[in-house]
Formats: C-alpha cells, structure tokens, sequence
C-alpha cells in the first residue's frame, strides 16, 4: 500500500514544473497541484508575460487566475526586453519570496528554453543594439522565414546545422549575436549547469496526437470567436514588435491587411500552432528528467509527486 505524503509533511523545498504542448492541459493540472499544495503558480509562457496579450496566447481565465496566485501572466509590457534571462532572474526572486511561506511551488508552461533557464541557468550573451533587433525583425517579416533561413544558413552555417531552422525567434536571435559579435550565438552556450537550492520536479503532459490536434483546432476556433481580430486590430500600432512575432497574431495581421482572408489566416493559425506544439515536444523529448503522464491522470500525477518530494 501506498504512503501517501500530505502537504503539511514535506521535507524540502521543491519546485514542480510542469511541461508540454500548447494545448494540453498544462493550466487545470497546475491549479489541480497548486491547490492540493496550498501554493501558488508561475507561469513558464513567452508571450502570457505581455499583458496586452489575452485572447490569442490563450491566457489562463479570471475565473483560473482568481483559483491560484499566478506569477509571469500579464506581468510585463510587450515593449519591454524578455528573454529566457529576464524569466530567469525573475522566477528565481520570485521563487525566494514564495518559499517563506511556502514548501512547493508550481510552474507550469511550454517554453522550453525558459523552462531551461530557470533550471540550469543562462549563458552570457552579447547584448545587440535595439536598432539591428529592429531590423532583423523587420526583414524576416518583409521577407519571411525562407529569407531567415538563408541568412542563417551563408552567416551561420554552423547554428543552420544545429536543425533549428523553423523557429523564427531563435534564428533571429542567431542572426543578430552573429551580425552584433561577429561570432556564433553557439559559441556563447558553454553548457555549465547553475547549482539550484531547492529540488525540481519535472512533469510532462501529452495527449495522442489526434486528440491534441482536436483541442488546439477547437481552441483556435474559440479565439476567432473569442475577439482575437479585434485584439489584434488594437495592437496594429505595434505590429513590428518582437512580441506580435507570433502565432495568431501575425497570421490576423495579414487579414487585416487584406493579404489573406480570416477562414485563411484561421487554418494558417491551426497549422502552425499544431507545428509549434510538435516542436515543443521534440525539445521536451530531449529532457530525460521529465516524466510523462496524461493530462487526466490525476492520481498517478499525485503520487508520483508525493513520492518524489518525500525521496
């Protein structure tokens, strides 16, 4: 029989990240721990950081934010500079105060490379000037990924080897340490893994393929219906943003201005959100501290959780 390990019996810090796919569930199983846990949640998502940002970063509902404290949602303005060092520092001064008052705390999101920061640390990057970001920015979406790709593949040939040629933001961000330094943004990764004071808990959620195709197309049709275009309509003065370079909204961009109709840039928004939710798993694959569960699964995610907090 099973010694099930009550909230109030836990002997050390831990933090209980749980990762996946867009689309998933990540959210309801958070709040699920964090109440069974009398804690509190910070998010590990790039884009529900900008509170301008609701509808199309399926930011979690007031009714979800007003169950559990969440922490990274709405925090940031989207003209403001974040990156996986910004969560990181942010999390971990965040992560100090939660543990005065409590033994677990939950993070829950499907950015890997935050995810990654708040574990192991961040690399020292260059900083590059606003102005090349901008125009690095501005060139991919004038001239779109294959143009991105290309650069990346002349300037950078050893990152273009690396196989992260679909994900624009970090060829951009490859494309401009390379034009800034003069060197990879490879060569600035040493690999060294930052020491961390509390234990981390790693769980991954995953669905079979159909049905998470299901939830994400179900999901993209109630943005559409939700107000996503006027969202987006609002947030025209700051297309160019690093920020609006993103599923959903950039696709709504382009209805507005009249490339693409909204059936189109809908089936535009499904199709790279599925494409999106497979890269994320590929990344998440990789991490062999992550143990995989339906997102259903309530009791066996307990137990394991329990089990791993009392060693």
């Amino acid at each position: 029989m099973q010694i099930e390990i009550l909230p109030g019996k836990i002997h050390s810090k831990s933090v209980i990240i749980i990762a996946g796919p867009t689309g998933v569930g990540k959210t309801a199983v958070a709040i699920k721990l964090a109440q069974y846990f009398t804690t509190e949640i910070i998010s590990a998502d790039s884009r529900q950081c900008f509170k301008e940002l609701n509808i199309g970063v399926a930011r979690p509902s007031k009714k979800e934010l007003d169950e559990v404290t969440h922490h990274f949602i709405a925090s940031h303005s989207i003209e403001e500079k974040v990156d996986p060092a910004v969560f990181e520092n942010y999390a971990l001064e965040k992560i100090d105060r939660l543990f005065e008052k409590n033994e677990v705390v939950v993070m829950a999101g499907g950015t890997g490379l935050y995810i990654k920061a708040f574990c192991e640390g961040m690399d020292i990057i260059p900083t590059v000037k606003q102005d090349l970001r901008d125009q690095v920015t501005r060139n991919y979406k004038e001239k779109g990924i294959v143009w991105l790709q290309e650069q990346i593949k002349e300037k950078d040939p050893e990152f273009y080897r690396t196989g992260e040629i679909q994900n624009p933001q970090r060829m951009m961000r490859g494309l401009e340490v390379m034009e800034s330094a003069g060197q990879s943004v490879l060569a600035f990764r040493k690999g060294n893994k930052a020491s961390r004071q509390f234990n981390i808990i790693k769980l991954g959620l995953e669905l079979p393929k159909e049905k998470l195709n299901d939830h994400i197309n179900s999901r993209v049709d109630q943005m559409i219906t939700g107000g996503l275009v006027q969202e987006v309509r609002e947030l025209r003065p700051f297309k160019n943003l690093n920020a609006l370079q993103t599923v959903g909204y950039t696709e709504i961009f382009d209805f507005l201005d009249n490339k693409i109709s909204l059936p189109e840039a809908t089936n535009l928004i499904k199709n790279s959100t599925r494409h999106y939710a497979k890269r994320q798993m590929t990344w998440f694959r990789k991490d062999k501290e992550i143990s995989w569960f339906s997102p259903e699964d309530w009791e066996n995610i307990k137990d394991y959780v329990n089990n791993k907090i009392s060693g």
